[in-house]
């Protein structure tokens, strides 16, 4: 009985390991990203930089202009949390049509996933 118990805890903190992503691979994802966007500062490019994403009001860093499509966005989806940027990093252009943004997203999850570990440890 505590056997099976302990194996069955076991399998279900190692399926949540596995869903949290891998922050190395994301590092390596991020390149496809850096043309255009900054994680290790406060410094805008093209886009705006990514050093806080995770738990960062949408639309709200200093001195980028913003399209109007993102501002709208904004309005309705206030915060970046973990789902909402699994769900725009696939297809930034399906979620918000009129962004800036010109990257075609990634569609594989656990790119996704790899790369929100990356951005969470750039807080």
């Amino acid at each position: 009985m505590i056997a099976t118990l302990a194996l069955a805890l076991l399998a279900a903190m190692s399926g949540a390991a596995l869903a949290d992503g891998d922050a190395a691979k994301g590092e390596k994802i991020f390149n496809k990203c850096k043309a255009c966007h900054v994680v290790d500062a406060e410094t805008n490019r093209v886009g705006p930089h990514l050093k806080g994403v995770i738990g960062r009001p949408v639309a709200s860093v200093a001195d980028y202009k913003y399209s109007e499509a993102m501002i709208e966005f904004a309005k309705t989806h206030p915060v970046w949390d973990d789902a909402l940027f699994l769900q725009y990093i696939e297809n930034p252009k399906a979620m918000i049509p009129k962004t800036k943004m010109v990257f075609p997203g990634l569609k594989k999850e656990d790119e996704r996933e790899d790369l929100l570990a990356y951005l969470k440890t750039k807080m």
